[in-house]
């Protein structure tokens, strides 16, 4: 943006005033904003969360510079729709959003983020910020829904869920604005934190928005040697793996800290860091304690994440904020910071944070925070949390503050307590659209999302109604009526090694891969087959040999 432009909005921006602790004076410029988003990073996977094996020293510094949240909440247990409810400070489920699209090959024709939903970015650029993000968006593939449309000036990263960490191994496209990036040569959370730098040297004259959403440390599991170094005290393999991956993150992020420090610009900067969702514990060995469940569920485990922000100056240092708040909070938060408040006509679901974090308002930010993930419902009021799987016919009660980790039902002592909190959820559910895309594979009918029924399989719909049905009845009734269909039998699942209902199927064929890079102390690694379905276009197998010390993706074999 011309320099006239953030020169006016400068200006603009010093005729607004907060309170004495937060937002702007009015000599100063607005505040710059940056949001450090972790990828399936479990609730218990730093040092300020109580992780003992893996060191996150300069992430924890946010927590012990700042504010960090013990209830931390996102939208939704899975990556894309939380990165909607981010960007937009409301909950995706208005709007159709509420599940990952899948490969993008086989992505539903419309996923994205709907233009009619502006994002921050948009909302900063209008008022004079440099914008740039650095990282995984997973908000659309086509032209018109990627970053360089949707508010950001500068762009480095790739569009879809997942990538390869390591130079050689087979990789996604990376890009440069809209243009391919090829020649990229560091570990991928070292090349995100290296951009991140440029970003702000480049822009630290102006006010700029940040926003960088690592994909570490979602799957594969990939680490380069100098991180497994430092976490070599850790004997399972998986884990010590995982754990190399969060210390690359830690650093990344300490480079990012580390710049807004020599640039002078700390006290002027409002830093948030948090996870788009728990961890997918069985998969990774992250871990969620004292939590239950994990990644895909609405248990706490799914949903609950590290969530910590910093403004140094500004808000109290080492503080522990124990009410409920969400990821839709930083929209309002940041708007509000920067001299926009967000405005009633906005119909955003976030609040702002700031008088709740300085002392100025007390009380929770939230009467209640709501979730939808196909058949699996949650609500959170006050200490009390109402959750219904997918699949389950009744809802469970739990009352967080004496049982954190949901393991006592207390629905049955308390009926006009379920019955409460199930009419909120109701009345909130009312208001939402319906999905615009299922995902229509093996991976979405275990989490609740079956097909549609076959007069109307593509459409990519559910209503609000049948949401709230177990998945063997949607399946059992074929017809879509909400009857089950007489005679009828459950339309079969996939098969292992097979790719999505309603699709052609595809068979798994060998293919040959690149070395991953050498492992410490062991022997060189040439080029192996690995089964995997080519449909997918990722060559990341789901066979692990026992005998490597770490998973890479690609089944190798010593020279």
């Amino acid at each position: 943006m011309a320099a006239l432009g953030r020169a006016a909005w400068g200006q603009a921006a010093a005729l607004s005033a907060r309170g004495a602790q937060a937002g702007a004076a009015p000599t100063e410029r607005a505040p710059n904003i940056v949001v450090l988003l972790a990828d399936d990073l479990g609730y218990a996977g730093l040092g300020c969360q109580g992780c003992k094996d893996i060191p996150t020293p300069n992430i924890d510094s946010i927590a012990r510079g700042g504010v960090r949240f013990t209830d931390g909440y996102v939208t939704c247990p899975v990556c894309a729709p939380t990165r909607a409810g981010l960007l937009t400070g409301r909950y995706p489920q208005r709007f159709g959003f509420e599940t990952n699209p899948g490969p993008q090959p086989y992505a539903d024709e419309q996923f994205g983020l709907p233009l009619d939903q502006p994002t921050l970015a948009e909302r900063l650029e209008a008022a004079g910020y440099a914008t740039g993000m650095v990282g995984k968006w997973h908000l659309g593939f086509k032209p018109e829904l990627t970053p360089p449309k949707r508010g950001f000036d500068e762009f480095y990263g790739f569009l879809g869920g997942g990538h390869n960490y390591l130079p050689g191994s087979r990789r996604g496209e990376l890009r440069r604005g809209m243009e391919p990036v090829t020649d990229e040569q560091e570990y991928l959370t070292d090349a995100f934190g290296r951009e991140a730098v440029a970003f702000i040297r480049k822009n630290k004259a102006n006010p700029f928005f940040l926003y960088v959403p690592f994909n570490a440390v979602h799957s594969p599991l990939q680490a380069a040697e100098k991180y497994l170094d430092r976490v070599a005290h850790i004997p399972d393999a998986r884990r010590r793996t995982h754990a190399a991956m969060a210390v690359a993150l830690d650093d990344a992020v300490g480079r990012v800290l580390d710049t807004l420090r020599q640039e002078g610009l700390e006290e002027t900067t409002l830093v948030f860091f948090l996870s788009d969702n728990g961890g997918p514990t069985p998969q990774t060995t992250s871990r969620n304690t004292p939590l239950r469940g994990y990644k895909g569920q609405v248990w706490e485990g799914g949903i609950r994440v590290p969530f910590m922000v910093r403004w140094k100056g500004r808000l109290p240092a080492g503080k522990v904020f124990a009410e409920p708040v969400t990821s839709l909070d930083i929209v309002p938060t940041v708007l509000a910071a920067a001299g926009r408040p967000a405005k009633v006509e906005d119909k955003l679901d976030g609040v702002d944070l700031l008088p709740y974090l300085c002392g100025e308002k007390p009380g929770r930010p939230h009467d209640a925070l709501y979730w939808r993930f196909h058949a699996k419902q949650a609500i959170r009021s006050g200490d009390w949390k109402l959750v219904r799987e997918g699949g389950q016919e009744r809802w469970e009660l739990y009352d967080l503050v004496n049982d954190i980790g949901e393991s006592k039902d207390v629905a049955e002592k308390l009926p006009e307590k379920v019955q409460d909190l199930e009419k909120a959820w109701q009345d909130w559910n009312a208001q939402l659209q319906a999905p615009k895309w299922i995902r229509q594979d093996a991976r979405a009918q275990r989490r609740g999302a079956t097909t549609t029924p076959p007069g109307r399989r593509g459409d990519g719909k559910l209503t609000p109604d049948e949401m709230g049905r177990p998945a063997l009845f949607r399946r059992l009734d074929q017809d879509g009526d909400g009857v089950v269909t007489p005679g009828g039998t459950p339309r079969p699942r996939p098969r292992r090694g097979s790719y999505g209902a309603g699709r052609r199927r595809r068979r798994l064929e060998p293919r040959r891969v690149r070395p991953c890079q050498p492992m410490r102390g062991g022997p060189t690694w040439r080029r192996a087959i690995s089964w995997a379905a080519p449909c997918w276009g990722r060559g990341e197998p789901r066979r692990r040999c026992g005998s490597l010390r770490r998973h890479c993706g690609p089944i190798l074999r010593p020279v």
